[in-house]
């Protein structure tokens, strides 16, 4: 592998939610410099309380050392102000899942971050291309999508476009290898890798229990005795929630009509309509305790 062009030292995190938190925490504990934007500033405390306590965790089961935390916590700059992200090599998108929120966050960010700085996105589910249209920079732009949770999760995905650079894509590499994730590259297709397979998975599940193929229990029971899952798909689609699931499949059907396995079923809509949503409200497909199946 060649030298990067770009070493990255400094990393722009924009949002500290539930993704954006947990990449500023692996960041800054693999020894990056961070600025973590955030616009509400009571939402930039309650992130950074979330990655102390994360990290106090770790120390607590000897993971981390005190000194260790406090390295870490001590890289992490807060900011409300775009300009603060000026000087980062690396900027990542972590906010609402929303396409119009994500492009208009770009094109302001675009003139404020220097030249050479690589700007990626987070996102799930929407094309980076469409992402990246919005700035000058096509061959400095990628997807970097992580997994929930951040700190536990190895997978990260790298979404190239076709004009991303060899440099950008070696630099991008080795910064998720530093953080201590397992890269893979993907092209610009629906959903990447990951969610490609996983949706139109989820979504034959609650075909199959639509058309009374089989019991809830007994498609769940096959695919975690017969291929080894972790939890079956209508379990895992409680568990992920049963509203981002339509919003993907809904997304995904509008701009590819033809591809009938990202049509939403019927009984998918209904739920979601009676907010339903699995885990996060308490019923989907199961009644939930928290994060325990009833």
């Amino acid at each position: 592998m060649s030298e990067p062009e770009l070493s990255i030292q400094r990393v722009g995190v924009i949002g500290c939610g539930l993704m954006g938190h947990g990449i500023a925490q692996v960041a800054a504990q693999a020894g990056c410099a961070v600025v973590v934007y955030e616009a509400d500033a009571a939402a930039l405390e309650r992130g950074f309380a979330r990655i102390a306590g994360s990290l106090g965790k770790l120390v607590e089961k000897q993971k981390l050392s005190a000194e260790q935390r406090d390295a870490a916590l001590a890289r992490l700059q807060p900011a409300t102000e775009l300009a603060a992200l000026a000087d980062c090599d690396l900027v990542i998108e972590a906010i609402v899942e929303n396409l119009d929120a994500k492009r208009e966050l770009f094109r302001s960010l675009d003139p404020l971050v220097h030249s050479k700085a690589i700007f990626a996105s987070n996102t799930s589910s929407f094309s980076i291309d469409e992402l990246a249209c919005v700035t000058g920079r096509l061959e400095r732009f990628i997807g970097l999508h992580f997994f929930n949770p951040v700190q536990l999760m190895k997978l990260v995905e790298i979404v190239r476009l076709e004009g991303s650079s060899d440099d950008v894509l070696d630099a991008a590499r080795a910064f998720v290898l530093r953080i201590e994730k397992h890269p893979v590259i993907a092209s610009d297709t629906p959903g990447f890798i990951v969610n490609r397979l996983l949706v139109p998975y989820l979504a034959e599940s609650i075909r199959m229990l639509e058309r009374g193929d089989a019991s809830k229990e007994d498609i769940d029971a096959a695919m975690q005795l017969g291929c080894g899952y972790p939890m079956g798909p209508l379990t895992l689609a409680d568990y992920v929630g049963l509203d981002t699931s339509l919003s993907i499949l809904e997304g995904w059907h509008a701009r590819f009509p033809a591809e009938q396995v990202f049509r939403p079923p019927q009984l998918l809509r209904d739920l979601v309509a009676k907010k339903r949503y699995g885990r996060k409200s308490g019923q989907g497909f199961y009644l939930w305790e928290g994060d325990k199946k009833k």
